[in-house]
């Protein structure tokens, strides 16, 4: 009888070794990208931690300054702010170790590179768009129409802009009852958000120097305005009359709104009685910006305060990803 020998399937085993290789170095692949990706979502929780924790505290660190100009105004006989108080000082950007370092008892050590720079401004310096419209008729005030109209004049926007934003803000602000309340467009809170009612963003960019939206109505600082607010607030003033008033501020800032009085125009309404109602000399909202970069990333911090009293309060906060918003 002949015996057949048989001998190892060679070929077959050397396809399962490569399948065997190439399955084990697939999953060593899927770890290994796993493991890179919960790095990196570790990484940046603990960089948006970070910015959180820094911003707060810069927050924080602006509502001392502004609590502390507050206890300053109150011993004064009559409160005012101006630019040339110490929280209208803004903040360069500065390596955040910097301050770290005059802290003795800090010893962490971090190779991190964070930079902060920030600035109070005030947000009466602009003209605010509260005062537009009626809140019992919900119409817009003649006079106040023709404020706006004036400084979007200044402001080289096109024909019937002050006409669509007083528009605008009628429709979102005009009494509703319950059932009509569902269909009325949502109320805006800050400038930015009347592009939900077809104003273009990039024609709010334009007039945002010079605009604000603030919670009640309020008249204008000028001790802070610029001269193309004041123009357009005092009836009767030219754009000369108003640089003269900012040159006057530069060199003395007005402490009673008597002291204003004689750069006004004598036929001006301003110049009476109501000047208290369009032109202060103090400011009870002030806007902080707040700026972190910390590493590639960029992130601003925008809040409104309102400071009352003893008391200063965030009245809304945003934070925008500057990198972020530049990718889009």
């Amino acid at each position: 009888m002949t015996r057949i020998s048989r001998r190892p399937p060679r070929g077959a085993a050397l396809l399962l070794a490569l399948l065997i290789l190439v399955l084990v170095a697939t999953l060593t692949a899927a770890m290994v990208w796993q493991q890179r990706q919960a790095v990196q979502v570790e990484a940046a929780e603990r960089a948006r931690t970070q910015a959180n924790w820094i911003l707060a505290g810069a927050l924080d660190w602006a509502r001392l300054i502004l609590r502390e100009d507050g206890r300053v105004n109150r011993q004064r006989a009559q409160p005012f702010d101006a630019l040339t108080e110490p929280w209208a000082t803004p903040l360069a950007e500065a390596r955040l170790s910097s301050f770290l370092a005059a802290d003795q008892a800090n010893t962490t050590e971090t190779d991190v590179e964070a930079f902060i720079s920030g600035q109070i401004a005030d947000a009466q310096s602009r003209y605010n768009l509260r005062n537009l419209i009626d809140g019992s008729t919900g119409r817009a005030h003649p006079d106040e129409l023709a404020t706006l109209e004036r400084l979007c004049q200044y402001a080289g926007t096109p024909t019937g802009t002050a006409q669509r934003i007083a528009e605008a803000l009628r429709l979102a602000w005009m009494p509703v009852d319950d059932n009509e309340r569902r269909l009325a467009p949502l109320p805006p809170t800050r400038l930015a958000e009347l592009a939900r009612q077809g104003l273009e963003p990039a024609l709010l960019a334009q007039l945002a120097p010079w605009l604000d939206l603030l919670p009640r109505p309020t008249p204008v600082n000028a001790n802070t305005a610029s001269r193309e607010v004041l123009a357009a607030v005092v009836p009767g003033l030219e754009l000369g009359g108003a640089e003269r008033i900012v040159q006057q501020r530069q060199r003395q800032p007005f402490e009673t709104l008597d002291a204003l009085r004689p750069l006004l125009p004598t036929q001006s309404p301003a110049a009476g009685t109501p000047i208290g109602e369009r032109l202060s000399v103090a400011t009870a909202y002030f806007e902080v910006v707040g700026r972190l970069r910390l590493d590639e990333r960029i992130v601003e911090q925008r809040s409104l305060l309102v400071r009352q009293d003893d008391a200063v309060s965030v009245v809304r906060s945003e934070r925008v990803n500057l990198v972020e918003a530049l990718r889009r």
